[in-house]
């Protein structure tokens, strides 16, 4: 406030003293000073209504500088017109506010700088910390740098910044300047001497993180992390957040943009029902379906212990004690009548199933009454009741299935796509691949091998499988049943597959042990390469470019039983095995 006053002054004094010779008698002394002292009342008052002096923005930032304009823009009019109007009758030339004003947001932009300069130099990290060099100098890599360079708490000393983009060639922000590309890691941590790299792109690939950890890992720098953008603007994240590059991290990829608001609209104020709830998928479901206003949520597995985590982190309480938490298993035809009767569910999402390829190829019968007649017994119910919406979560070995896993979420899709054609309604299957993290996954089952000691077992050097991550793979099925229609299977463009060898020689490189590669061979029924779209199915886009729509032929119930299914899903030479595991075998 004082060093707006201050302004006020100086620019005055110095028009008024530019313009005349200064010969004035007392009056128009006394009114020259009335006009002054006028001019910084009319300042501290409006800049106190603009909120300039209540310390909501932060001293020398463009967020102040809107306020600052506006208060002297409206001082130098309110005083300015009664001067140009009365002249030098009152001891002021008619053109000194038109010199005057901006002449004074010059003199307090100065300081305003001049004390952020101050302050944000005295907060500087000390050189100390680890050089480390930036990649991204974007919105996300400026913001970064801006913390660096204003926690002297920092364990990070910025050193320069790296940009593949050829117009930020030459950009500095807060005294660092863009040095090259993220092909000069190697010649620009030499020259810095950096130790770390920062990634703080927004939305990255794993492709493009494998190639920058390659560069970094030959020029002997860390690779670390930042948290997502929408994190930072939430106030969620540190620069403590900054975490080492996993693999998680290399093997995902640019997540496909899917709008949230049509997913609301279809459940907002509707009763929604998750079977297999306390999965991976299931329970990352209900997380988000709660977020979008359901009128009830039901969270239905067999899984008392799963059930807990899913209530825990979608209500935050594990107690079992409400009714938004259900055991049952879907085998059991009546108490799922029983229950969709009694709450009567007007969108239901069915995640339940068993998924382990090699186990289902040694007791074909467990998927038969898991994924098929579970999900005809799903079905039956949500029809009895006209379920409005169902998606079936269903993956991508059921594009040309060789397994009895594939046939299974294959006849289920089938299934799916019969109670669509029945019922008018939008009965519909969302396929996708290996799921990054998911309980019973690929990650976890190597990480898990290279702490006992190894060996790694892989199936064979040259098996591939696409991934996507748990949230990619919920927000893709919300979105199914926004987008999809009845009786098709929606599939998301998972990108390029990656080889499962360079995931478990890379896991080995960031655990530092010497563990061994054991390949084991194909198991019966698996594929060397997964596919997304099968032979005979058409790949639409219609909507969004990254989500294929196509078809599946339906298959009514009464043509299933157990026998003949296991038959033809089944080799050949399995056959003596598989009868005597048909015992109480039931048809559909």
């Amino acid at each position: 406030m004082l060093t707006d006053a201050g302004a006020w002054c100086i620019a005055l004094t110095s028009v008024v003293v530019a313009r005349y010779d200064f010969d004035l008698d007392s009056v128009r002394w006394l009114l020259f000073f009335l006009t002054l002292t006028a001019t910084v009342a009319v300042q501290l008052g409006v800049g106190s209504l603009l909120n300039l002096y209540s310390g909501r923005h932060r001293t020398g930032t463009f967020a102040e500088a809107v306020p600052l304009f506006g208060t002297v823009a409206i001082t130098g009019i309110v005083i300015g017109i009664p001067v140009t109007i009365l002249g030098v009758s009152i001891g002021v030339p008619r053109s000194t506010f038109l010199f005057a004003t901006p002449f004074a947001l010059i003199i307090m932009a100065a300081a305003r700088y001049v004390v952020r300069v101050i302050e944000e130099r005295r907060m500087r990290p000390a050189a100390t910390g680890e050089r480390t060099l930036i990649l991204g100098a974007g919105y996300l890599g400026s913001t970064l740098v801006r913390r660096m360079m204003t926690d002297r708490e920092s364990a990070y000393y910025p050193v320069g910044l790296l940009d593949d983009s050829p117009s930020r060639k030459r950009v500095w922000i807060d005294g660092l300047k863009v040095l090259g590309t993220r092909e000069d890691i190697g010649r620009v941590a030499e020259k810095t001497g950096a130790t770390v790299l920062v990634v703080a792109i927004g939305r990255v690939d794993g492709e493009f993180l494998r190639d920058v950890t390659d560069r970094a890992s030959a020029a002997g720098v860390q690779v670390k992390v930042f948290p997502s953008l929408d994190a930072i603007l939430e106030g969620q994240s540190r620069l403590q957040d900054l975490r080492n590059i996993s693999i998680e991290d290399l093997i995902g990829r640019q997540a496909v943009d899917m709008a949230v608001e049509d997913s609301a609209r279809y459940i907002h104020g509707k009763r929604v029902l998750v079977t297999g709830a306390g999965g991976s998928i299931g329970a990352e479901l209900c997380r988000q379906i709660a977020k979008l206003g359901p009128a009830e949520l039901i969270m239905l597995d067999r899984d008392e212990t799963g059930l807990q985590e899913a209530q825990l982190g979608t209500f935050g309480n594990g107690l079992l004690d409400t009714d938004d938490v259900v055991i049952a298993s879907i085998r059991d035809r009546e108490t799922l009548r029983e229950l969709f009767r009694e709450r009567r569910p007007e969108v239901v999402f069915h995640a339940a199933a068993l998924k382990h390829l090699p186990t289902l190829q040694r007791y074909p019968l467990e998927a038969w009454k898991t994924n098929v007649l579970g999900t005809q017994n799903v079905l039956d119910a949500a029809l009895e009741v006209d379920v409005e919406c169902f998606v079936n979560i269903s993956t991508d070995k059921a594009a040309n299935p060789t397994s009895v896993l594939g046939h299974s979420k294959r006849t289920a899709e089938r299934l799916t796509a019969w109670a669509a054609r029945n019922s008018g309604r939008r009965y519909l299957s969302v396929r996708f691949g290996n799921v990054i993290g998911s309980r019973g996954s690929m990650l976890p089952v190597f990480t898990r091998l290279i702490e006992s000691g190894g060996p790694l077992t892989v199936t064979h050097p040259d098996v591939t499988r696409y991934f996507m991550t748990i949230p990619e793979a919920c927000h893709l099925v919300l979105q199914a049943g926004a987008i999809g229609t009845g009786g098709e299977v929606l599939i998301l463009d998972m990108g390029s597959p990656v080889r499962i060898l360079d995931i478990a020689q890379r896991m080995i490189d960031m655990s530092g042990r010497d563990i061994a590669i054991v390949f084991t061979g194909l198991r019966e029924g698996e594929k060397l390469h997964e596919e997304l779209v099968g032979l005979g199915e058409q790949d639409r886009r219609p909507i969004h470019p990254k989500i294929s729509h196509t078809a599946v032929p339906p298959i009514e119930p009464r043509t299933l039983d157990a026998t003949s299914w296991l038959a033809e899903v089944t080799p050949a030479h399995d056959e003596p095995r598989l009868l005597q595991t048909h015992d109480g075998a039931q048809n559909a």
